[in-house]
């Protein structure tokens, strides 16, 4: 299996030639910007897997940066910032973000999120050829072999946590699923204060698959209870 590339985008040197040091000892490549706009440019002419994103950065901050990135690719994005405000972490998950984590950090709990992110990345470019099982529920569907998601025939363009929040209510038309039970099928690790993160990914899900995403017709919020998909 070729090597994975992991883009690392901080203003601060050290910051970068750090996470490049435990990125290189999994194994991962290794490609290093300063700022949003050489983040771009850096994509531009390689082959990228994952991307580490500052929010603070100078010329190109990483929300404008995720918000060009999401217009043409569903890589995983990881944001960092010393802010540990809610408002920020919803306004990066809400331009396309995949995860967050706040500075300081540990460097452990940074290589766990981003093979948990990469392993769920890789897992969704893989298509053997084989005969792909579909899901059709009025007309959104999904084929779980092509990992893909159609609305009436046209592809839905969903970033890799908002496919398997999609697949796991999908696959589970009908069912309840509360916002803790959500967080872990999907993020496979133990939820804690879930319900802001877990709501920005429905709203964007929403903004993509509903006519009207203020009067759903496919994914419905349970009061008090959870969300499901509408058989």
């Amino acid at each position: 299996m070729k090597r994975l590339t992991v883009l690392v985008t901080d203003d601060d040197k050290d910051i970068r030639d750090g996470i490049e040091i435990y990125l290189k000892n999994e194994g991962y490549n290794v490609l290093k910007a300063s700022d949003g706009l050489e983040a771009l440019q850096l994509l531009e002419k390689n082959e990228v897997h994952l991307i580490i994103l500052d929010i603070m950065m100078p010329n190109m901050d990483g929300i404008t940066a995720t918000f060009k990135i999401r217009a043409e690719r569903n890589i995983p994005i990881i944001m960092l910032s010393a802010k540990v405000e809610d408002t920020d972490k919803i306004h990066g998950l809400s331009v396309g973000a995949d995860d967050y984590i706040t500075k300081p950090f540990h460097p452990l709990e940074l290589m766990a999120r981003v093979k948990s992110q990469l392993r769920r990345y890789v897992e969704l470019g893989t298509y053997n050829g084989q005969p792909s099982a579909t899901i059709d529920v009025n007309g959104l569907s999904l084929d779980s072999e092509a990992k893909e998601v159609k609305l009436n025939g046209e592809p839905v363009k969903l970033t890799p946590i908002e496919y398997k929040i999609t697949e796991l209510l999908l696959k589970n038309a009908g069912r309840v699923f509360s916002i803790n039970e959500i967080y872990e099928l999907v993020w496979n690790e133990e939820a804690y204060n879930a319900e802001n993160v877990v709501a920005v990914h429905i709203r964007k899900i929403r903004e993509k698959i509903e006519a009207d995403p203020k009067n759903p017709r496919y994914l419905k919020v349970v009061w008090g209870i959870g969300y499901k998909i509408e058989k």
